[in-house]
């Protein structure tokens, strides 16, 4: 009889730990969404270039693709001694093009009357003493220079420029803010997000040698450039 209420009371105490550890609910409140304002600031920084990029070229024709080559050769390598005796380092010197390639030539009436073969040599200089660019293009011409093209003006170093757009853009973001929450009678908690775009583009002339002047002096002004800084941040209102 014992042993029964032994084994009685045993299946008992495990109904009982089996029941304490079965499923359990846990209910989780749902957080109240976060209020936000987004304000986007723009800052804008006005320089004068110090720097100047620019391709000049020397394009050569002959119905000899040799001949043609050779010409060119001659007057691609007299270009760029000019430009380096003009003061122009070797390494602002690139050769950025250098091609042959047939074209047919035709009369009034459509028909193909020949070949002439078209070599170019081109080269990318930059010119870092903007005084001298006028000169520059002057003497490249006159050495046998007949294609200057896309001069483009810029800054050198933009480092101080961009971190002064992006403290003004910053800072016309916050006037916005304080602005819009004080009309509105919150304030401003901890920025959320921050996002940013620069925008430096250089200032590009399109040119060529008849454009140029065809071998006059060339004056050439650098005009001013901006740079631009975007900003967008989200602040946490209160």
């Amino acid at each position: 009889m014992k042993t029964k209420f032994f084994f009685l009371i045993a299946v008992l105490a495990l109904g009982i730990a089996m029941t304490a550890c079965g499923p359990s609910t846990i209910t989780i409140q749902p957080q109240p969404p976060q209020r936000t304002i987004t304000v986007t600031g723009t800052g804008l920084v006005t320089l004068t270039p110090d720097i100047a990029y620019i391709y000049i070229g020397v394009q050569s024709q002959d119905a000899s693709a040799s001949v043609a080559t050779t010409d060119n050769n001659t007057r691609a390598q007299a270009v760029i001694d000019a430009i380096q005796a003009a003061g122009v380092a070797d390494k602002d010197i690139l050769t950025t093009n250098f091609s042959i390639y047939p074209q047919q030539q035709y009369d009034d009436n459509g028909n193909i009357t020949g070949i002439l073969y078209m070599v170019e040599n081109t080269v990318y200089v930059t010119v870092r003493d903007l005084t001298k660019l006028g000169d520059l293009l002057d003497t490249s011409v006159r050495a046998g220079a007949n294609s200057i093209n896309s001069i483009s003006f810029d800054l050198a170093d933009k480092t101080a420029a961009l971190s002064q757009a992006r403290s003004a853009a910053v800072a016309e973001a916050r006037k916005q803010a304080d602005e819009l929450t004080g009309a509105t009678g919150v304030s401003l908690g901890d920025v959320q997000t921050i996002s940013y775009y620069d925008s430096t583009p250089p200032i590009t002339i399109q040119g060529s040698r008849a454009a140029m002047g065809g071998g006059d002096s060339v004056p050439v002004q650098a005009g001013s450039m901006q740079i631009t800084t975007t900003v967008t941040i989200v602040y946490e209102i209160k």
